[in-house]
């Protein structure tokens, strides 16, 4: 009898044993974040990209995926904040181009 191959895990699985190891790694917590959301677990998403952004609060992809995570939800105050919080950050890191993304997903927010 052919001995059962071992079950191989998901990307999220992994990159939740990555941060288990790595805590302190901002753009491996940020994979989680996104493979949350991208699989329908948004409060688990939406955890991740809290945990990011306390730590790591220049993280300026974290605040546009996160405000436009948010927004899709229906939670436009908190999206409206958090994308307002990342252009701020954004612009004092000088990255006019995700704070230009992030000013057209508040303004598409109504």
């Amino acid at each position: 009898m052919p001995t059962p191959e071992p079950q191989k895990k998901s990307r999220r699985e992994m990159l939740e044993q990555f941060v288990a190891a790595n805590p302190g790694d901002a753009f491996a917590l940020y994979g989680l974040a996104m493979e949350c959301a991208n699989a329908g677990d948004f409060a688990a998403a939406a955890a991740h990209f809290n945990k990011l952004l306390a730590s790591h609060p220049d993280y300026v992809a974290a605040y546009y995926q996160y405000g436009q995570l948010l927004g899709r939800l229906g939670r436009t105050a908190e999206a409206r904040k958090t994308l307002g919080d990342g252009m701020a950050v954004a612009q004092r890191a000088g990255n006019e181009h995700a704070r230009s993304e992030m000013e057209t997903a508040l303004a598409a927010l109504g």
